[in-house]
């Protein structure tokens, strides 16, 4: 065969591969549709069901659980079906608690809004769990930190979509002071509830309707896998998945990456959820339309730091950068903690650019070296890790209860000192060169 026919009969396949890259990048964008309109919803929640803080951070609760409950069932399945068939299951499950927003919205029931939140994360968790091993073996290996950090880019760009198009279509700009709430009537009172939930029906009824889509199209998708053999491994013995078990609880190093990893979403979500609050009790009569301009900007930032960070990481260490990147805000959310109003405001702002590239780098490091089975079940870890983004909000929203809001920026202040712990480590798995 001549190079010329040689180049021809390969089109296809990478036109084919290209495809698959495209559509499982994609989904990045899509997760962060559900996990950044969690921000707005908090706030609109709060309106609508005159709730505290720390019964607001409810949302983040419900949420990050669903992440924590299915991503071992996530892992089993992906390691016996395959990464394609962990996806649709995903994707499923995704739409499924996006339509339960319908009916929430109808009878006004925050449970079975979170419950929806918890049918969404579980979709995700499966995504998750797929997707981020999935594009570090879509390539060569060595490749693998900067190729995960450049599809979390996207991540970053549906965060700005979500958080712009919640802020115009969820917030309708009527904000009731608790004091005027209580002079209301019952039947204004409710038909105040009544329109601050319907707002949020049709954005999650598209998202349904969006996500449906992708699973057709990955569907018909063929995705090819580097080393992956999906079918054999249904006839993979229980007792060999013990063993890969064993293995990864008595590595040291993919530990630290569990524990960084549930730090560092627990951060995430703490600044990104209050960061409202944040501005409207350092800097009060804020309207919450003027306050969600700061987390559109916040989340710029982050989109900003993925892609700036995927470029230094052709110059610099992963795990050089990640350390750099979580001392940067060990500082700023000092300056929040110390210097509420304008001046932590807008550290906290910072905060989002420097936390870019760590969700992605820890992935990747922690799962480094590590052959087909262990990456799949290491994954699961992994993103069981999430629920940090359950654990934590309620404590900031705690603490903010009962002392202040900037005070309780203490709480992402020591998640991201446990980054730095991680990120100077030696040794372990990883075999990335420092």
């Amino acid at each position: 065969m001549s190079s010329t026919d040689a180049t021809t009969s390969r089109t296809p396949a990478a036109r084919a591969s290209l495809l698959a890259f495209a559509l499982v990048v994609g989904l990045f964008f899509l997760w962060a549709l559900a996990n950044n309109l969690n921000d707005i919803l908090i706030k609109q929640f709060k309106n609508a069901f005159e709730l505290s803080n720390l019964q607001a951070g409810l949302v983040q609760s419900a949420f990050y659980l669903g992440y924590f409950v299915l991503a071992i069932p996530a892992g089993m399945c992906m390691r016996r079906y395959g990464f394609k068939s962990g996806i649709l299951v995903g994707l499923a499950l995704f739409a499924i608690g996006a339509l339960l927003f319908y009916p929430a919205a109808a009878m006004q029931s925050y449970g079975v809004f979170l419950c929806g939140l918890f049918v969404i994360a579980s979709g995700l968790s499966f995504l998750e769990t797929s997707a981020n091993p999935l594009v570090t073996v879509l390539g060569p290996p060595e490749g693998g930190a900067r190729r995960l950090n450049f599809a979390q880019s996207f991540n970053a760009l549906g965060a700005i979509v979500a958080v712009v198009a919640g802020r115009s279509f969820i917030f309708n700009g009527v904000e009731h002071t608790p004091e005027q709430l209580a002079a209301m009537a019952p039947a204004a009172r409710h038909a105040y509830a009544s329109s601050q939930l319907l707002t949020v029906r049709a954005p999650y009824l598209v998202i349904a309707a969006v996500v449906a889509g992708w699973a057709v199209l990955l569907a018909l998708t063929h995705i090819p896998v580097r080393g992956e053999h999906p079918r054999a491994t249904a006839t993979v013995a229980s007792d060999d998945g013990n063993r890969v078990v064993r293995r990864l609880l008595g590595n040291r190093h993919y530990l630290s990456a569990v524990a960084a990893q549930f730090f560092y979403v627990g951060a995430q979500t703490c600044v990104w959820s209050y960061l409202i609050f944040y501005c409207q009790g350092t800097l009060p009569g804020t309207p919450e339309k003027r306050a969600a301009d700061y987390l559109v900007a916040s989340l710029v930032l982050f989109a900003a730091g993925r892609f700036t960070g995927t470029a230094l990481m052709k110059f610099f260490a992963p795990r050089r950068l990640l350390a750099t990147f979580a001392a940067i805000n060990v500082v700023l959310c000092a300056l929040a903690v110390a210097l509420p109003g304008m001046t932590g405001l807008v550290a906290l702002v910072l905060v989002s650019f420097f936390m870019s590239v760590m969700y992605p780098t820890i992935f990747a490091l922690g799962v480094d070296g590590f052959n087909d089975a262990e990456r799949k079940t290491g994954a699961s870890f992994l993103v069981m890790a999430i629920v940090g983004g359950a654990v934590l909000p309620p404590l900031l929203g705690a603490i903010s209860d009962a002392a202040s809001i900037n005070i309780a920026e203490l709480v992402p202040l020591g998640c991201f000192v446990a980054v730095w712990l991680f990120a100077v480590q030696r040794g372990g798995a990883s075999t990335t060169k420092e």
